[in-house]
């Protein structure tokens, strides 16, 4: 049976451990697999000088030859995905599966960058005789990264894509949670040879590090995946120091599902998606609403399909959900499911904590839940949906535009009118019709709203990582 990995501090090329460590918890079974070291203020100022010292080797690293060794990780880590795969399952608990398929997700996020590392172009500004204006794009700098608990390998792999691709050298503090993944990146990263001090590792106390780091002036940008309300205290840190933030923050993702689409296939590839990752994904379609004349069909085949989820530790075969992260998640789901009730919505199925060991709860449906409830503006991140009959595409879209959040929507229509319309009228930086798929590698994905600042992937996604200088220079003419 694989091991979970010696979870240790990556700094200045070198491994170490500390004397003060979390505990990293299996949330199928309860049980401690691992500790993940706190690092130290001595440890933050040696993951700062290192990161200084990485940026000047790195930054006139030529693209091609970044593009390279990105590649290079990459590939080993396709060739480790069923060992990264075991540990994401053991400290995350999602299935299997799902475990190696993020890992290739991640790998795609660093094959993507790595060739956009040679695609940071310039431009040349027309001009007057002997005079010249040259527009380049050159790495930002030192880069604090702060990546989320619910993808242990394909967020920090966003983020280190980036960075690296760009000339940028990072710190990345992972989260304690769920570390092996970041481990296993900095690993294939220091196998294939990259320059000690541009990819650090820090874990610890997360308001610790980011108080210590954030205000250095070595820090040029802070990337961050995670909460809203966490998002916006790290962005109020940051702009005491005038340093450039990427944010990518909470969602509510609305479904419009229109009357002229097939009910039965968007409720079965609705529901089905809304399990995926126990629906601990920012982008998780929660509040669907559901043209009146299919809202009956769409509700019992929803509902239908949500109640067959195979639920269970996911090494074993044929799970489809895992459990939640923590006990706190299994609280947040039962208040909110708990507020919907005292509200007036009916709970079609699921509602309760699954009785066994680990943090598994019931795939929930409520249905014609009242605005006033709570789960309707606070994002459950959880096995809950939201099924609720609106009368109207118009009366659809104002309600998916009711909530502070805007990252990612989706709709069902095959008509061209109604999809010209969503795309005009919906607030949110990623809009999928027909599909459920919000984000790849070749694709910008951000939000708007209070879902955050900036976009990662897609040729925009090196955009934050660089800064524009412009270059005007007068040739004396002989």
């Amino acid at each position: 049976m694989h091991d979970y990995p010696d979870l240790a501090l990556h700094i200045a090329g070198e491994w170490r451990t500390t004397a003060e460590t979390l505990p990293v918890v299996n949330p199928a079974t309860e049980a401690e697999i691992g500790r993940v070291p706190v690092a130290t203020a001595d440890d933050l100022d040696d993951a700062l000088a290192a990161a200084t010292d990485g940026f000047a080797v790195w930054r006139r690293t030529s693209p091609r030859d970044r593009a390279d060794l990105i590649r290079d990780a990459a590939a080993l880590l396709r060739d480790r995905r069923d060992e990264i795969a075991a540990d994401i399952t053991a400290e995350h608990g999602k299935p299997l599966r799902q475990a190696e398929l993020e890992v290739i997700r991640g790998c795609e996020f660093f094959e993507w960058d790595a060739g956009e590392a040679v695609r940071t172009y310039g431009r040349v500004i027309p001009s007057a005789p002997g005079v010249s204006y040259v527009v380049h794009h050159q790495p930002i700098g030192p880069v604090a990264a702060f990546s989320p608990w619910n993808f242990p390998m394909s967020q920090p792999a966003r983020k280190v894509a980036g960075a690296l691709a760009s000339g940028c050298s990072i710190i990345l503090k992972a989260a304690e949670e769920t570390p092996a993944g970041a481990r296993h990146i900095v690993q294939a990263f220091v196998d294939v040879g990259l320059p000690p001090g541009v990819l650090n590792l820090v874990s610890g106390v997360p308001s610790d590090i980011s108080a210590h780091l954030i205000p250095d002036d070595r820090i040029n940008l802070v990337a961050f995946t995670g909460s809203t309300n966490v998002g916006r205290h790290l962005t109020g840190m940051a702009s005491e120091h005038m340093t450039p933030v990427l944010m990518e923050l909470g969602g509510h993702a609305p479904v419009i599902v229109c009357e002229d689409t097939d009910v039965e296939a968007a409720a079965v590839s609705s529901a089905i998606r809304k399990m995926r990752n126990a629906g601990q994904v920012c982008t998780s379609p929660t509040r669907f609403f559901v043209h009146e004349s299919i809202y009956e069909r769409f509700l019992q085949v929803f509902t239908a399909r949500a109640a067959e989820t195979v639920v269970g530790d996911g090494t074993e075969p044929g799970v489809e959900m895992g459990p939640l992260a923590n006990d706190r998640r299994i609280a947040a789901m039962e208040h909110l499911v708990a507020d919907a009730r005292s509200a007036g919505a009916a709970v079609v199925t699921g509602g309760n904590r699954i009785d066994r060991p680990g943090y598994f709860f019931e795939p929930t449906v409520l249905a014609e839940v009242p605005d006033t409830a709570a789960v309707m503006q606070t994002e459950p991140f959880g096995p809950l949906a939201i099924v609720n009959p609106v009368a109207s595409l118009d009366e659809a879209i104002e309600k998916a535009n009711g909530v502070p959040y805007g990252l990612a929507a989706y709709g069902f229509t095959n008509r061209a009118d109604y999809v010209d319309r969503m795309v005009d009228g919906v607030e949110a930086g990623n809009l999928s019709i027909n599909t459920l798929e919000a984000s790849l590698p070749e694709t910008p994905f951000g939000g708007v709203k209070s879902s955050g600042y900036g976009r990662e992937g897609g040729a925009e996604g090196l955009a934050h990582y660089t800064v524009v200088k412009n270059v005007s220079h007068s040739i004396q003419i002989v």
